[in-house]
């Protein structure tokens, strides 16, 4: 972190610990601030500390002005044309000059960074967010607040990725660079996809799922993490309970993106590699 944001952060933590110092301007300002520096990319909720190993750190400080930032900002209503809100955040602007293509409706709120080359369909990007260079997010998909989406990912029609604002020392969902999501996947809980992972439609991954390799002798389940270039794809698995045996839903890494694939292949011809359809 840069020692220019030192200060920053320790008036957040006073703040965080001692709820009446909102009323200080100084204090709202400092807060104003760092939520002005996320939206400009210059903060991040959780940035990488070594990006081959995957490993992040979470800023707990950054994400509590994020919390903060709600009550020292006034409800407002917000009109575009005959389309009417009633919100405490403004919307993200400036889209031209930031480089970013969005296509009508697509929404962020202010405090949410988009880098330049990104593009969004008719999609909603939370505060906090952070998405970078090439990224596309498809129609009907959602950022949470705090998600951190890497460079050249595909967030394809109606994909869910969830926001983890609280509590401040859990880790948000992670999409690292040149990730495929398909369509209607929904991740949440503070996953952690790692890059170039394919993850395929419809699957669901949480927290607490199931994730299993199947490619060895022996099955490997992971909780939460997808590891590099892993293809991923909804399965079930056989669970007893009192009125008998059932299939409750998992996901499957059915194999590995080859190092020689194009980074921007379809989830088609990912998943074609291994017989399985899209």
């Amino acid at each position: 972190m840069e020692t220019r944001f030192n200060e920053l952060k320790t008036i957040v933590e006073r703040a965080w610990e001692d709820r009446t110092l909102l009323e200080n301007e100084d204090v709202r300002a400092a807060i104003r601030a760092t939520v002005d520096a996320v939206d400009k990319g210059e903060l991040r909720c959780a940035e990488p500390v070594d990006a081959e190993r995957s490993e992040w750190q979470v800023n707990e400080w950054v994400k509590k002005a994020i919390i903060l930032f709600f009550p020292i900002s006034k409800m407002r209503t917000m009109l575009a044309g005959e389309l009417e809100w009633y919100d405490k955040m403004e919307l993200k602007r400036g889209f031209a000059e930031l480089g970013v293509r969005v296509v009508p409706h697509g929404v962020a709120r202010y405090g949410a960074y988009i880098a330049a080359g990104a593009v969004m369909m008719p999609s909603y990007v939370n505060i906090g967010a952070y998405v970078d260079s090439g990224t596309m997010v498809d129609t009907w998909a959602t950022v949470g607040s705090c998600a951190q989406i890497g460079r050249n990912v595909h967030l394809s029609g109606g994909v869910g990725i969830g926001g983890v604002l609280e509590p401040v020392q859990a880790a948000p969902v992670i999409i690292e660079d040149n990730c495929f999501i398909g369509s209607r996947a929904i991740i949440v809980e503070g996953a952690h996809i790692c890059r170039e992972a394919v993850i395929g439609s419809n699957v669901v991954i949480t927290g607490s799922t199931h994730i299993i390799d199947v490619t060895g002798d022996e099955p490997k389940e992971y909780r939460g993490y997808v590891p590099p270039r892993s293809v991923v794809i909804a399965g079930t698995y056989p669970k007893k309970f009192p009125a008998g045996e059932y299939n409750v839903a998992c996901a499957l890494i059915i194999g590995k993106r080859k190092e020689s694939t194009d980074k921007k292949t379809t989830l088609n011809d990912a998943l074609r590699d291994f017989g399985v359809g899209a």
